[in-house]
């Protein structure tokens, strides 16, 4: 695809239904019947891809996958129950005893829990590093089977030269896993930058209505079909027709909603820069990176110590307290709540995050509104 609006061609052209409906028909089914033994043999045997199970395979969420598959330009697709589930099915796909993971430093917390919860405890052992690493030092991925990167990263999004450090990584056999979830397709496409594998937790920006828990992996079809035979079927995180359907509405309205976003941000990062509170913006834009054709709604200000973050948080009308991001409405989290969590140390503290930075997830609501709100709450926070 060439920009943008193409998604929505792709959309048209994937969903067209022998019925002539719109919207992809629900196959509410945990299971589908075949019309004969010879039918129902040559599935069983692989002879061929008829729908047989909801928890493998299922009609409506096979359109999901289809799309997502033409709009990253990648072979095929899987969905998954969240993005959670994308990301830890890929990895335990490709991981195994003695192999080295070389992953972003700030990558999401979840995943940096997962990398070391469940993998070093079985022998695969991760080491983080700074995006300038990847990118700089041709020898870095020597002997790693898997580089796990994210552009940009969480909370501090630091965007990175994807296509440099593929080359990297095709010289030493390192299979490269990149999260999309900030840039969406519409902004980003790893795979045609040299990335091998993209996912997405699909309940960002991809459903865009905050009412989906959902993930998605995109890469070719031999990779699609390791995943979809070890991890899919045996651990069982499927994604859901009904959540297949919500995703598919989210991917129609995708680019149109990433611009608003984008438009939004580019308001919020010119102006904050004047504030003599503002110590650092994190949005990395258009062309910051090879590959990177714009800026979402996420991004990250890191205020100065005369800015009391609590009751900068409490004076917000438009902005709520909350996790996640990519819906609607406008959130705010602050770093010293992550810090706060309970449990290992986690990837915030093991990265030095400032305590006095915060999250914004800039929603659809008008931009000079979330502005004024922004502006009065911190006029109100000032020590």
């Amino acid at each position: 695809m060439s920009d943008a609006q193409d998604i929505g061609t792709v959309l048209a052209a994937v969903l067209d239904d022998p019925y002539g409906s719109i919207a992809p028909p629900i196959a509410q089914s945990s299971l589908f019947a075949f019309d004969s033994y010879q039918a129902f043999e040559d599935r069983m045997a692989a002879r061929s891809d008829q729908a047989m199970y909801t928890r493998v395979q299922n009609p409506t969420v096979a359109a999901f996958e289809g799309l997502m598959a033409q709009a990253e330009e990648g072979g095929a697709a899987v969905g998954f129950a969240s993005g959670m589930a994308a990301i830890s099915s890929t990895l335990l796909a490709f991981a195994k005893p003695g192999d080295r993971i070389a992953c972003i430093e700030h990558v999401y917390p979840d995943t940096y829990r997962f990398m070391e919860r469940m993998l070093r405890p079985f022998g695969v052992i991760t080491e983080y590093h700074p995006p300038a690493a990847f990118e700089d030092d041709p020898d870095l991925l020597d002997g790693v089977r898997l580089a796990y990167l994210e552009s940009p990263s969480s909370v501090v999004f630091q965007a990175m030269n994807l296509a440099k450090v593929a080359e990297h990584a095709r010289r030493h056999g390192t299979l490269t896993i990149t999260d999309n979830s900030w840039a969406t397709p519409v902004f980003q496409r790893p795979l045609t930058l040299g990335i091998d594998i993209v996912l997405h937790s699909a309940s960002k920006y991809i459903s865009g209505h905050s009412d989906t828990v959902a993930g998605v992996v995109v890469s070719s079809q031999e990779h699609i079909a390791q995943i979809r035979d070890l991890t899919l079927s045996l651990l069982g995180a499927k994604l859901a027709p009904f959540e297949a359907f919500l995703l598919t509405r989210g991917l129609r309205t995708l680019a149109a909603r990433m611009r608003q976003h984008q438009a939004t941000a580019n308001l919020f990062v010119d102006r904050l820069a004047a504030l003599p509170q503002v110590r650092g913006v994190n949005s990395p834009g258009s062309n910051d990176v090879p590959g990177l054709a714009g800026r979402s709604g996420l991004m990250s200000v890191e205020f100065d110590e005369t800015v009391d973050i609590p009751r900068f948080s409490d004076a917000l009308r438009h902005f709520r307290l909350g996790v996640s991001w990519g819906g609607f409405e406008s959130l705010i989290l602050p770093a010293r709540v992550g810090l706060a969590q309970a449990g290992e140390k986690n990837s915030m503290q093991k990265f030095g995050v400032s305590p006095n930075l915060v999250r914004l997830s800039l929603g659809l609501e008008r931009a000079e509104d979330l502005w004024a709100d922004f502006i009065s709450a911190l006029n109100e926070s000032v020590t």
